[in-house]
């Protein structure tokens, strides 16, 4: 792409750029240095641009021999014209060109128009390749992993895998090539040709290459899904080895009697005891789970420290769960609630439509603290851990148990525990516990800093006489910053919603006041609201 863009320079930075280089009327970098036509300047028409386009296209398609001829032509001119610098730019793009095309190696026959499948399969997956083979050279290649839902043969998954391939595809007449080659014959592969032709609008044949140049590149094919199929198990099998390997690491290190299918972590954040925040991240089987993250904002004595903080924020978290379970209970015997489930299970089974069996139930729960976790881990050492377990205790809950992990030394302490747990420095437990705390850490760090701008806003307009929260959120969204709200005038001011002609003249004598400037200000009839000459 590099090298091409010295013989196409075609337009190819981000939506950001050009925005940028449009309204300073200067090109970036590429534009500069010829790599790009710069149409963000008006250097080159949008039709000329997108004539450069096609073309670059259609080198990249494979057809070469048209741009090189053309171009040797100009070259001989410019010679002829003894402009020998031109020339030998000239010569210099036919020079890239040749060295971008013969990159590109030959693997068949010049005029070769083929698609080369090879699959390599265990008892459950298949990893399928594809190189697409457009005269004699290498145009792109496809590779995926296919589940092997039933017991199938290899001739039966071939079929499938060409039905899927050229099934999904629409338009294909002119695109689809001239042969197929697979590692066996298809089960049907009569029926299977016939439908590949009608689609191609021309014959194509499914073969299957024996020897010579095709089979050599159907091995190379095969090569290539057998280790696609080694480094999908690899990673998936490394993936929930390590995940399993730390949670089970955990439960044995904590002496659980539980698998920690569902992990919380607490984290507390403010700045010198102002704007307390908490949040609550979720991992489920060692996985993060966003949907169920919350917020919690601290205030009161609560905020006063942090033990307070983690004990007001684990009370609020888990009541609200009791609460859920309670209205849950409720919900289960009242007399409607056999029939509503007898009905959603008759509509799964005949197809009803659910606005049916939506019509007999009552409005269901919200659920957004329904499911309590295993464990739950405190940012902090011990006294957090202790608030956070006198907190469960307080609730009547048994049957969650609590951890924190200090930062200093990566300690795990237990409630009422003189002494932490220390996990190794390589352990994936520890590295798993560190993870989850980081990510509460910093989901409460940028809910913390959230509610600090808008408290900076909310307190510049403080001591505003009638101004309360509805009528502030109005000026914020009608002017967008408590800048602009400074510099309005009175008339401005009043086309916000809520703000009359004495709210706008107490609110210009607010700024003012504190600028020194209040004789600035006019007079106000406070009865008919109507501006005074000063």
């Amino acid at each position: 792409m590099d090298t091409l863009l010295r013989v196409f320079p075609v337009r190819s930075c981000s939506a950001g750029v050009l925005k940028r280089a449009e309204a300073s009327g200067r090109p970036c970098l590429l534009g500069y240095i010829d790599k790009c036509a710069a149409p963000c300047v008006g250097r080159i028409s949008a039709e000329d641009h997108r004539a450069l386009a096609e073309d670059f296209c259609t080198f990249m398609g494979g057809e070469a021999k048209p741009f090189v001829s053309r171009l040797e032509k100009d070259m001989a001119a410019a010679v002829a014209e003894l402009d020998y610098e031109r020339a030998a730019r000239i010569r210099d793009d036919i020079v890239a060109l040749k060295k971008v095309f013969e990159r590109n190696a030959v693997v068949l026959a010049e005029g070769t128009d083929a698609d080369v499948f090879a699959l390599h399969e265990d008892e459950l997956e298949a990893a399928v390749q594809v190189f697409h083979v457009r005269g004699g050279r290498i145009r792109g290649q496809r590779g995926w992993v296919v589940e092997k839902v039933e017991d199938t043969t290899t001739p039966d998954l071939v079929e499938h895998l060409l039905q899927q391939v050229y099934g999904e595809e629409a338009g294909l007449e002119g695109r689809l090539p001239r042969e197929v080659l697979v590692p066996v014959e298809p089960s049907n592969a009569e029926e299977l040709g016939l439908w590949l032709s009608g689609l191609r609008g021309a014959r194509v044949d499914i073969r299957v290459p024996r020897r010579g140049d095709k089979a050599a590149l159907l091995s190379t094919v095969r090569d290539n899904a057998e280790h696609a199929l080694k480094l999908h198990k690899s990673r998936r099998a490394g993936d929930l080895t390590m995940r399993s390997q730390a949670l089970q690491e955990l439960q044995e290190a904590l002496e659980l009697p539980v698998a920690l299918l569902r992990i919380e972590c607490f984290d507390i954040s403010h700045v010198q005891g102002t704007n307390v925040v908490g949040s609550m991240v979720v991992v489920e089987d060692g996985l993060p789970k966003k949907s169920d993250y919350r917020k919690f904002s601290v205030t009161g004595a609560a905020a006063n420290d942090d033990t307070a903080a983690m004990h007001d924020v684990l009370t609020r978290r888990f009541r609200n769960y009791l609460q859920e379970q309670s209205v849950q209970a409720d919900a289960a015997r009242q007399p409607g609630h056999q029939a509503m489930l007898n009905a959603v299970a008759d509509a799964a089974v005949t197809g009803t439509t659910s606005t049916t069996v939506a019509d007999t139930t009552t409005p269901a729960p919200r659920t957004k603290f329904a499911y309590p976790p295993n464990l739950v881990v405190v940012d902090g050492g011990k006294p957090q851990v202790n608030a956070a377990a006198r907190a469960l205790a307080e609730l009547g809950i048994e049957d969650v148990y609590v951890v924190g992990l200090a930062k200093r030394l990566e300690e795990v302490w237990l409630p009422d525990s003189d002494f932490p747990v220390i996990l190794p420095r390589a352990s994936a437990g520890l590295y798993l516990l560190q993870r989850i705390r980081d990510e509460a850490h910093r989901f409460a760090i940028s809910f913390h800093r959230q509610k600090r701008g808008k408290a900076m806003t909310v307190s510049a307009l403080d001591g505003v006489p009638g101004l309360g929260e509805s009528k502030r959120k109005a000026l914020l969204a009608r002017f967008g910053s408590v800048k602009s709200i400074k510099a309005a005038s009175i008339e401005e001011l009043t086309d916000a919603k809520g703000i009359g002609p004495s709210l706008a003249a107490a609110i210009v004598r607010h700024f003012t006041d504190d600028d020194g400037d209040a004789a600035a200000v006019p007079a106000i009839n406070m009865t008919t609201g109507e501006i005074l000459e000063t």
